[in-house]
């Protein structure tokens, strides 16, 4: 008679852990099928757990799809303010944070590209994030262009908000256009102009 190996007790996940892990399925399943196309039980079933389990952390497949946003935020955030914190100029904290921006669209390219097909689901939740992006970048035109007033230097962040995030579209068509392509383009037209502001100051 063979023996059998009893099996120990199942590690009980971190509830960190167990929401990252969720996410990332869930995230995987809306891009492969589509938002509208996927259940709550086919995230569970990549997972590995119960449908219930997705109800209790995040209420809602909506809710799961907002939770995958509020974390690409703060990842964009983290990835741009030290690549800004890194530079030695105003100049380089610019061209260091789109950089950062364009490189992290790259590795989440599929998150990012469901997040902006569902119009109506994370519109909010965008406009949550350009506004988060529009606060960093009038932070770093301020260290330019000391003095200025704060309404302007919002609207010049606008721009480059504006200016980034149409680029990623365009890239996004044509894969040719690299990061630091796109990059380039950008500091061409906006630092040449802020440059020549600083020199008035």
């Amino acid at each position: 008679m063979t023996a059998q190996t009893v099996p120990g007790p199942r590690r009980r996940v971190p509830r960190a852990e167990r929401e990252r892990q969720i996410v990332d399925a869930a995230v995987a399943v809306f891009g492969e099928r589509g938002y509208a196309e996927v259940s709550m039980e086919q995230v569970a079933e990549r997972v590995g757990v119960t449908k219930p389990v997705l109800y209790t952390h995040f209420g809602s497949k909506e809710g799961l799809l907002l939770a995958a946003i509020t974390r690409a935020r703060a990842e964009l955030l983290d990835v741009v303010a030290q690549a800004a914190g890194a530079a030695d100029s105003p100049e380089a904290m610019l061209r260091g944070g789109t950089l950062a921006f364009f490189h992290y669209l790259d590795r989440r390219a599929p998150a990012w590209q469901l997040f902006c097909s569902e119009a109506g689901v994370t519109d909010t939740a965008l406009e949550e994030i350009r506004a988060q992006q529009t606060d960093f970048i009038a932070a770093l035109l301020a260290a330019q262009v000391p003095g200025t007033e704060p309404t302007r230097l919002t609207g010049w962040a606008q721009v480059i908000v504006g200016a980034c995030e149409r680029l990623a579209v365009w890239r996004g068509q044509d894969e040719a256009v690299t990061a630091d392509q796109a990059t380039e383009y950008l500091m061409d037209l906006v630092w040449t102009g802020l440059a020549g502001l600083g020199d008035r100051t």
